[in-house]
């Protein structure tokens, strides 16, 4: 016997009915922190010469980046391409 029940509830209705916590102020801290940070980067975003350079002076840690998203680029660009997994 298979049956289905509908409930019409909000997620922070649901939230609070299985004991969850709210997590919407942290939510929103997050995201306000993190628009902040890329307006503040807005400048170096549009600037490939800077946005390399900062990233030389990161190190390692920074041309791994810029590898690994150069690399998701380009195998998202060729559909065709195996995909590592």
């Amino acid at each position: 016997m298979r049956f289905t029940i509908n409930i019409d509830c909000t997620p922070q209705e649901a939230r609070a009915f299985f004991g969850m916590p709210d997590v919407q102020p942290l939510n929103d801290m997050v995201v306000a922190e993190m628009t902040r940070r890329a307006k503040d980067q807005m400048d170096t975003l549009a600037d490939p010469e800077r946005m390399v350079a900062q990233w030389m002076e990161m190190g390692g840690k920074g041309m791994d980046a810029l590898q690994g998203m150069f690399g998701a680029a380009m195998s998202n660009a060729n559909p065709a391409a195996p995909k590592k997994k």
